[in-house]
């Protein structure tokens, strides 16, 4: 996944981001309203984190004007613990809030289930051949066989799951698995790509090289 989190506390964004990205997920960091919008001008998030009190502005009027045209999932980040500010967060599109201080297992569990409804699945798991692959546990099993896989290589088998069937760039493949400030190259989607070729081996599901344009996953025989 990756997210776009928007708080211009330091301390908190940088152990918010050191946490998601344990577990393989791409985060963004803005400290402003304005470098929000700069950020969902020119990328698409899976979630995103919201503060309400920023530099310039509220984090919900933000919510509210932009939800005519923002269909990205927002989680807000609020202090506030009365009921009718988070009443006032939802009604204003918030799809979900967490009130600060929080903990981080917490946050997480309802990153899951805001992604889990937005996708519209009562479960997480997802069939891949012969396997059931559930990204939001980053669990793979083939039968009674648990495949171990590394972070990266979860969240880049739960893109090409998600898009069974459709080409993916390697630019494309970046952008969901890295965060602007990672200093990496199109050879590093290669390289991932061909681990998970290897831990898939078998289970009926493969991932095509389409020459020129990047890489497809189909199920069934080759």
């Amino acid at each position: 996944m990756r997210y776009l989190l928007v708080e211009d506390n330091t301390e908190l964004a940088d152990a918010v981001v050191s946490r998601l990205a344990l577990d393989g997920h791409a985060v963004d960091h803005a400290a402003s309203l304005a470098e929000a919008e700069d950020c969902l001008a020119v990328a698409q998030y899976d979630l995103i984190l919201l503060d309400v009190m920023l530099p310039d502005g509220d984090g919900r009027d933000f919510l509210a004007r932009s939800r005519a045209h923002l269909e990205t999932p927002v989680i807000v980040l609020t202090a506030r613990s009365q009921v009718s500010d988070r009443v006032g967060a939802l009604d204003q599109g918030a799809d979900d809030y967490i009130t600060k201080p929080f903990d981080f297992s917490e946050l997480e569990a309802r990153c899951r289930a805001v992604l889990r409804r937005r996708g519209g699945e009562a479960r997480n798991e997802i069939q891949l051949g012969s396997a059931v692959f559930d990204p939001l546990s980053g669990t793979l099993r083939n039968g009674s066989e648990s495949i171990d896989l590394r972070n990266r290589e979860i969240r880049l088998l739960e893109v090409f799951a998600r898009h069974k069937g459709q080409i993916l760039s390697k630019s494309q493949l970046m952008d969901r698995l890295f965060s602007y400030d990672a200093e990496v190259t199109e050879n590093a989607i290669e390289v991932y790509v061909g681990r998970l070729r290897r831990r898939i081996d078998g289970m009926g599901v493969r991932i095509e090289t389409v020459r020129g344009l990047g890489y497809r996953m189909e199920t069934g025989d080759a």
